[in-house]
């Protein structure tokens, strides 16, 4: 069975021991497609004897597309209400009538108001859950190579010793 030295860091809901001290723990290190893993304290975690952290936890994320499109419509809305209310301002000099103008911000107004939050409501924030990497020191890492081959040889010794015959029990 061959797997990378790459393994992540998860979070489980039941304490079991750390394979190195024993105490409790819920912090999982465990290969991509969960074909290893180890329990392990978080004080573990920050020693270079045992891990070495391969990404840093905080990445800088980087805006989606979703999120240009959101900004890029907020600026064309802010120029339109711009232009508006400077045509309105223009017609508002020109008519010597005050009613029509105020209702024609007023309108604008809570027709801005309206359309805001079902852009909010639109896009829902999304939290990505985002898993540390790790790599095992390579003596840690041949280690555990080993008790995964010695594991595999012992369920396939067992699989060969229920097909061979029984020992007879009886006498001569």
């Amino acid at each position: 069975m061959q797997f990378q030295n790459v393994y992540y860091e998860r979070k489980v809901g039941t304490a079991k021991p750390c394979y190195i001290c024993m105490r409790p723990t819920t912090t999982v290190l465990a290969t991509l497609k969960t074909e290893d893993f180890l329990y392990t304290c978080d004080g573990h975690l920050s020693d270079s004897g045992f891990v070495i952290q391969i990404t840093p936890f905080a990445a800088e994320k980087k805006p989606t597309e979703q999120d240009i499109q959101k900004v890029i419509a907020d600026y064309h809305a802010r120029e339109a209400k711009k232009k508006d209310a400077q045509s309105k301002d223009k017609a508002g000099s020109e008519n010597k009538d005050g009613d029509q103008p105020k209702e024609g911000i007023l309108s604008s107004s809570v027709a801005a108001s309206s359309s805001s939050p079902s852009a909010t409501a639109a896009s829902p924030t999304t939290t990505e859950i985002v898993h540390r990497k790790y790599s095992l020191q390579s003596k840690i890492f041949e280690a555990r190579k080993n008790e995964l081959k010695r594991r595999e040889m012992g369920v396939k010794a067992r699989q060969v010793g229920q097909g061979l015959p029984q020992v007879p029990r009886t006498a001569f």
